[in-house]
């Protein structure tokens, strides 16, 4: 089940984020982002307990994901294409998604092809812990 995040599960999205990432979001930051109007995110549910989570931003008609993770333990469960088809199908107006991750990152880069996203650029040293670039994917709804 996919739904809004409350702000009171804030602390559990920072320990997905420590989980999943190297140089992960902290929890204040994560509590700043969550309280701008044009920042929506979601939880997925699984078992009854939040598995994973996304956050969107919006500006004019321009959606950029700010970040996808997924607990390990409920990985290749299709969680994570389930959090991105639903704010690419549920924000229809926006004209394009665009989000960066990293090459290395090849499961992720594949769900986002699949999902019909393109690769637009690049950001060069965009990561850090590894030093990474990221690629810029965008996924387009409107010429």
């Amino acid at each position: 089940m996919i739904r809004e995040l409350k702000e009171s599960e804030i602390p559990i999205i920072a320990d997905i984020e420590r989980v999943c990432f190297s140089t992960p979001w902290s929890e204040k930051s994560i509590e700043d982002s969550f309280c701008l109007d044009c920042n929506h995110f979601f939880v997925c549910e699984s078992e009854g307990r939040i598995a994973g989570y996304i956050g969107l931003s919006i500006a004019a008609d321009e959606g950029y994901i700010l970040n996808v993770a997924v607990l390990p333990e409920y990985r290749r469960k299709g969680i994570g294409e389930a959090l991105v088809r639903y704010v690419i199908t549920g924000f229809g107006d926006l004209a394009f998604v665009t989000l960066e991750v990293r090459p290395s990152n090849t499961a992720a880069v594949a769900l986002y092809q699949k999902l019909g996203f393109e690769r637009v650029g690049e950001r060069k040293n965009y990561y850090r812990n590894p030093d990474e670039n990221a690629l810029l994917l965008t996924i387009f709804f409107k010429e």
